[in-house]
């Protein structure tokens, strides 16, 4: 699985105007299931998140975890993770998963992330969503379950 996060202060995510997600303090995470990922994958990417120390310290140092800090995340499916832009101009998509197994494994993933202690809401899953954040540093990091 793949994953781009985002340290906030606020985020939201709305389908057809209507708030179907928000968190913050905490992460913003786009995550995107990949060809031939199962459930093992997420849950090591979820240990990974839970455990990624990009939150500041009282010297205002980068070194607490989501779960050490008490922060929430908002996770968002977003295929285009995958996106394969080697030749051409038009990105391929063949490395994402199937709909039907990247909407299991990205619930999976969500349910890891609470199993650690974290506060979860989510957008919906291939809806055309609107994000909109406040990044906090700004910190995004790129991550992958392999």
């Amino acid at each position: 699985m793949r994953a781009l996060l985002q340290r906030i202060s606020h985020a939201k995510v709305t389908v057809d105007e209507v708030v179907v997600g928000q968190s913050g303090p905490g992460l913003l995470i786009f995550v995107c299931a990949m060809q031939g990922d199962d459930e093992q994958q997420a849950a090591k990417l979820a240990a990974k998140v839970s455990k990624l120390r990009i939150f500041k310290d009282d010297a205002g140092k980068m070194n607490r975890s989501i779960v050490d800090s008490g922060g929430s995340a908002l996770v968002v499916s977003q295929f285009t993770l995958a996106a394969n832009t080697a030749s051409g101009n038009r990105p391929g998509f063949s490395e994402a998963a199937a709909p039907e197994t990247g909407k299991h494994l990205y619930d999976v993933f969500a349910q890891y992330l609470v199993s650690h202690g974290i506060a979860v809401e989510k957008g919906k899953f291939g809806a055309d969503m609107a994000v909109e954040l406040i990044n906090d540093g700004p910190v995004t990091i790129w991550m992958d379950s392999q």
